[in-house]
């Protein structure tokens, strides 16, 4: 099956084309270009590197969050259109998961960090077992500096993967001793492991609908957050009304 992923959860622009589990090409870069002007640009050029007209793709995976709201709304847009012209499967993949999918190393708990603002983090742990991928600790927002606090805690050695760790945690903060960063080549989003997991989720079956399909965003964002604060009256008019 040939794929093609996308990942823009993060300042990493990435997008990468598969074919039963090959990678043909990828395109990974972290500059200064919003996402609305690489994107189809990088898909145009790793369609190309690969030798895959857009005719013969056969599914399209995307990076659904958490992570940059307005990213993973320009990924999402540009997925949901490709397969709806093409007629070709699409499927969600977790930018957490597919973060800890890069690093395929056991008795290790991979500690997966996205940037929620304000020192907070999207973060979810991750360990293998018997080469599949488990969900240690289910998503959450917390504390950047608390989220460290408590792997130093840990009786296992743990490894920081994300933006939030390059953005706040590498070389800014002290680290417990069980504690380590990622490498820099590994510590942020690859759509090449988009990629792998898409195409193990739509060989298994599992395929979302275009239609349907949103943004993993586990938080509101600021601009939701400031609305309710400046229109309080409104803002309680448009909450749904609790059950007796």
């Amino acid at each position: 099956m040939s794929i093609l992923a996308i990942d823009t959860a993060t300042q990493v622009s990435s997008v990468a084309v598969a074919k039963e589990r090959r990678l043909l090409s990828e395109l990974t870069m972290q500059g200064k270009l919003t996402h609305s002007e690489t994107l189809l640009p990088h898909i145009e050029s790793a369609l190309k590197m690969a030798a895959t007209a857009k005719e013969d793709l056969e599914g399209i995976a995307i990076s659904i969050g958490p992570g940059s709201f307005t990213g993973l709304r320009i990924g999402l847009a540009a997925a949901k259109a490709m397969s709806y012209a093409l007629n070709i499967p699409l499927v969600g993949v977790s930018t957490l998961k597919a973060l800890a999918y890069q690093l395929p190393v056991p008795g290790v708990r991979l500690m997966c960090l996205l940037d929620a603002q304000k020192g907070n983090a999207y973060v979810e742990s991750y360990r293998w077992e018997q080469d599949e991928l488990q969900v240690v600790e289910t998503v959450r927002v917390a504390k950047i500096s608390d989220i460290v606090a408590a792997a130093g805690k840990l009786d296992e050695q743990v490894i920081l993967l994300g933006d939030a760790v390059q953005k706040k945690i590498a070389g800014k903060l002290e680290l417990p001793a069980n504690v380590r960063v990622a490498m820099p080549h590994l510590v942020m989003p690859r759509a090449a492991c988009v990629a792998m997991l898409g195409q193990r989720e739509l060989a298994a079956g599992h395929v979302d609908n275009v239609m349907d399909l949103e943004p993993v965003y586990i938080r509101r964002s600021e601009a939701e957050v400031l609305w309710e604060k400046r229109h309080p009256e409104e803002a309680k008019a448009t909450k749904p009304t609790e059950e007796m």
